[in-house]
């Protein structure tokens, strides 16, 4: 494509793209305020944008009671989370190996969340929170696992079998959702897994996978055969060439297509809504508040959507590069 040197066209795109982003971010705006607004204010008829803003929405949403000493205990998690974020965005310039840090991290997100119902007592909101987590970690983790090596394979394979497994990937993935759930609902009554965390990883992992094969094979093709060809003949074999040498290069687009499975186990509403009773995740908890006629849930919605909406926004902020990278260029091209 080339560069546009008119500058009355290039005035007419930034308009565009200002007005566009414009239309993105009003709605999401104007749900954050809904979730800061009093019953009264939400519900007038003249829309309010000054108002006196308030944490009684998030309170309900998250909490059962507040503790007397709640203040000590929100800036005690606040400083907490900024501290595991800042080492995750410095983890370079400290002289420790990354994989520790990010080892040190991962445990100290998983001992915050395990403490946080020690120290308050959390709604049910909250569990389902913790659910929304183990659910797409687990569908992230098990399709990365299988589509990076499905999809290194079958971009070094040329047979018949692979162009086969590609269009039974292909076709898998056009099927509609609900075409899944009798299936697994039916395995999930016979091994007695319904209303589980397993059973909704694995079908989510059956829906996504095709859509990781593709993505992450299009990404391997573009890494020459030289590269692991090299690497057996100073004597790896081939998983460790992969892991040691094809992965590293691939990072950008694992890390892209890890994005877009993330996305889609986190927004999934319908697989999860009929196949668990109990162990709901965020989509489906907001549902709670969206189908309601009591004016209350006007404002609990809107809170529980912004507080469902920035976990992501920070996955995004922070993959970012390796995102644009990854979707940009895919890896290193012969």
């Amino acid at each position: 494509m080339e560069k546009i040197k008119s500058p009355i066209g290039r005035v007419f795109i930034h308009i565009t793209l200002f007005l566009f982003a414009i239309y993105s971010l009003v709605p999401f705006v104007w749900t954050t305020l809904q979730s800061f607004k009093s019953l009264k204010d939400a519900n007038s008829r003249t829309p309010k944008f000054i108002f006196t803003p308030t944490w009684e929405n998030y309170t309900e949403l998250w909490l059962r009671s507040i503790p007397e000493n709640g203040a000590a205990i929100a800036y005690f998690i606040l400083m907490t989370v900024v501290l595991l974020i800042c080492l995750l965005l410095f983890a370079k310039h400290i002289p420790v190996r990354d994989g520790i840090i990010y080892g040190f991290v991962g445990i100290g997100f998983i001992a915050l969340l395990w403490g946080i119902p020690q120290m308050v007592d959390t709604a049910k909101f909250y569990d389902y929170f913790i659910n929304t987590l183990i659910v797409t970690v687990g569908t992230v983790t098990v399709s990365i696992t299988i589509g990076s090596l499905a999809g290194y394979s079958l971009a070094r394979y040329s047979g018949l079998a692979g162009v086969v497994v590609l269009i039974a990937a292909l076709g898998f993935r056009a099927l509609p959702r609900l075409s899944f759930i009798l299936p697994y609902y039916w395995i999930g009554s016979v091994t007695k897994l319904l209303d589980t965390h397993i059973l909704v990883i694995l079908t989510l992992v059956a829906v996504n996978q095709p859509f990781t094969i593709w993505m992450l094979r299009s990404f391997f093709m573009e890494i020459p055969r030289d590269l692991e060809e090299a690497a057996m003949i100073d004597g790896a074999g081939p998983f460790t060439a992969f892991r040691k040498v094809i992965v590293p290069i691939m990072w950008p687009g694992i890390i892209s297509t890890a994005l877009f499975a993330l996305l889609l186990a986190y927004n999934e509403f319908l697989l999860v809504r009929l196949l668990t009773q109990t162990n709901w995740t965020l989509p489906v908890a907001i549902s709670r508040f969206t189908g309601g006629e009591d004016p209350r849930h006007l404002t609990l919605a809107a809170a529980s959507a912004v507080s469902a909406t920035i976990p992501i926004v920070l996955v995004i902020l922070f993959f970012q590069k390796n995102l644009v990278k990854g979707l940009a260029a895919g890896a290193v091209k012969g």
